[in-house]
């Protein structure tokens, strides 16, 4: 156990299986009381009846550190609150909320269904809106009392967020508008003393074997220090951004930034916009190549 996180508690999203357990692990080893929440569903979303966030708890314990069982749906917004009250009641406070919690439906765009759209920007953006929401309005009380905490969110976007990816139009969805809630969050609660990042894993899971050839694909537990260090009080000065894991290799990650523009003062006219966006689509960079093409 290093103490990196020693005094810290957080709050682990899906962290029964996968990343969410390995990040669950890492800051229990760092010193972290973690609050494992896992809703114990299937891939596609489904009910299992499983509570494997308790085999984490009991990892966590048999490591030396505390934690206890959540098995609060994250896109509930009354169930998200209790989650964030169970942290406080239990370890008296929250400083670090890791938002990892999803699942997909991965199809075709042109087959995609309104439940499976619904359902997975549901637990990807309300899942992480909602414990952030949460999450924000207490650090923001601790700070107006005079308590300021040294707080730190850590979301999980994805490449396909970025980049976009071909048959996962919904997930690519919903990553790409946690990016924009990160920038969003970091610069609003930074006067409360909260820093808001994250992060776009790559790695061998339930998620990614149905839909890659995984063989060559990193271990979910070569994430975790990066997010370690991101929930630490080192980390204060970070916030606003998104950093790609992929095994030993970090990437900061550029985002949507200004391109080359050109102003004409007034109004265009339409039929004289053509040369000139193609002269600033020439002069700029070509985009990043959509995952699967």
């Amino acid at each position: 156990m290093s103490n990196l996180l020693d005094g810290r508690v957080a709050i682990v999203t899906g962290a029964g299986r996968g990343i969410g357990r390995a990040h669950a692990l890492e800051l229990a080893r760092h010193g972290a009381r973690v609050v494992v929440n896992d809703y114990g569903v299937s891939l596609s979303g489904e009910g299992t009846g499983e509570t494997p966030a308790e085999s984490v708890v009991a990892e966590i314990e048999a490591l030396g550190g505390q934690a206890v069982v959540n098995g609060a749906d994250v896109a509930d917004f009354a169930a998200a609150e209790a989650m964030v009250q169970q942290a406080i009641d239990t370890f008296g406070g929250l400083d670090i909320l890791v938002n990892n919690a999803g699942f997909v439906r991965d199809r075709m765009f042109v087959n995609t269904s309104e439940e499976e759209w619904d359902a997975v920007i549901r637990v990807h953006l309300k899942g992480h809106f909602a414990p952030l929401r949460h999450a924000g309005a207490y650090w923001r009380n601790e700070a107006k009392a005079g308590r300021t905490r040294a707080a730190r969110v850590v979301n999980t976007s994805s490449g396909a967020g970025l980049q976009g990816s071909i048959g996962q139009a919904t997930y690519s969805a919903a990553k790409a508008g946690i990016a924009g809630l990160t920038l969003v969050a970091a610069a609003e609660l930074g006067r409360y003393g909260v820093t808001v990042n994250a992060i776009a894993p790559v790695a061998r899971t339930r998620m990614t074997e149905g839909a890659f050839d995984t063989s060559a694909m990193p271990e979910p537990e070569d994430n975790s220090p990066v997010v370690a260090w991101l929930a630490s009080e080192e980390a204060g000065d970070v916030t606003g951004r998104v950093i790609e894991i992929e095994g030993g290799k970090v990437t900061l990650e550029n985002a949507w930034a200004h391109g080359p523009s050109r102003d004409n003062g007034s109004r265009w006219d339409a039929a004289r916009l053509g040369p000139v966006l193609r002269d600033l689509i020439a002069s700029a960079p070509a985009p990043e190549p959509v995952y699967g093409t």
